[in-house]
């Protein structure tokens, strides 16, 4: 075998044999928030019962006049950004993004998983940022690297990953992006991500495909990655995506010639999403996004004779859903990388207790 036909040695082949545990910081966060929470309560007791302040000025041994008065303006104040900090991010995820999803225990240690995202990092016509969404590659990479399986980043050329700006506020992060923003092994993989020139697809249990706007402007308009898609697809790797990653899949093939996709149940960003992003977005980026963007997943996957579906909400980018066929496991947004990751782990799992190696089998 060729230099050029092995795998290249990244820095993933250091992790393998090692399932990790939760990380603190992923049970601390409800600790954090439910502290944030009291002081707010205990600040908005202060601002609405009258003795409070007096009380807390003679505890104080505050004079009696204005302090009071400016006690209760305080504690107002803390009341109030305590309770946008804290229940704006929870009013989001009770109405559906980014509803908590744990993804059960696997041990798949010797096994590899690779991530893909977008290597666009502007919308064209605009010069607006965009790039992956950051839980659409953060939930998966955390769920494969738990399961002990050794996983390498990739984009399509390689090189520093951009992110949705907005993905990463405070408002939209996903536990997955908190554990992101103190993961320098991530960061810096990210930083240096891997061009899918580069990379033997065939070595690899899963190949995920990250969405977010980015990849609506090269996923599936790259010869190489349908080409190494096809591979891995007919080495019997376990695909998978979400949101505009199915995009990925356009120019793969089946053994026969026809498109991967064709006949193949599948989900991903609804045109429905994309409209109402379109129009909720434009205080945010100045622009209808959607109106720019030149691949639109569900229009493409249809046209390529894919049995589309999704789910319905309030807006679609508070629905969720997942499909396997086969190989294949495809979320519809945001929301559905820890389950479609999860169903990508379940497939894998199978087939190691059914004693088949696996292309990435070390």
């Amino acid at each position: 075998m060729s230099d050029r036909e092995k795998a290249p040695e990244t820095e993933a082949a250091a992790e393998r044999g090692r399932v990790r545990p939760r990380p603190p910081e992923r049970r601390l966060a409800p600790l954090v928030r439910a502290l944030v929470g009291a002081v707010s309560l205990a600040a908005l007791t202060v601002a609405v019962i009258p003795s409070a302040p007096a009380f807390l000025a003679t505890e104080l041994n505050v004079a009696q006049g204005a302090a009071p008065l400016a006690i209760r303006i305080l504690a107002a104040t803390v009341a109030l950004a305590g309770g946008v900090a804290v229940g704006l991010p929870l009013l989001v995820r009770a109405l559906g993004l980014h509803r908590p999803y744990a993804v059960r225990p696997f041990d798949l240690r010797g096994r590899r998983a690779l991530v893909i995202a977008t290597s666009t990092g502007a919308h064209r016509g605009t010069g607006t940022r965009t790039g992956v969404w950051a839980s659409e590659l953060t939930a998966p990479y955390y769920a494969f690297l738990d399961a002990g399986m050794a996983v390498d980043v990739a984009s399509i050329v390689g090189g520093p990953i951009p992110f949705e700006p907005s993905s990463l506020w405070w408002l939209f992060r996903a536990d997955e992006d908190d554990r992101y923003l103190r993961d320098p092994e991530l960061q810096a993989r990210i930083d240096r991500s891997l061009a899918i020139a580069d990379l033997d697809f065939t070595r690899y249990d899963i190949v995920y495909l990250a969405g977010g706007w980015g990849a609506a402007y090269d996923l599936g308009f790259s010869e190489v990655l349908g080409e190494k898609v096809t591979q891995a697809s007919a080495a019997g790797c376990v695909l998978g995506a979400v949101c505009h990653g199915p995009l990925g899949f356009l120019k793969a093939r089946k053994p026969d010639g026809t498109p991967l996709v064709e006949g193949r149940r599948l989900t991903a960003v609804t045109n429905k999403q994309l409209r109402e992003l379109g129009i909720d977005m434009f205080l945010v980026a100045g622009v209808n996004i959607a109106r720019h963007t030149p691949h639109h997943p569900e229009r493409e996957l249809r046209n390529a004779g894919a049995l589309f579906e999704s789910s319905r909400g309030l807006r679609d980018y508070l629905a969720s859903h997942v499909v396997v066929d086969g190989d294949l496991v495809t979320g519809q947004n945001q929301n559905s990388g820890p389950e479609a990751a999860e169903r990508m782990l379940e497939l894998v799992e199978a087939k190691v207790s059914a004693a088949l190696p696996g292309p990435g089998a070390q």
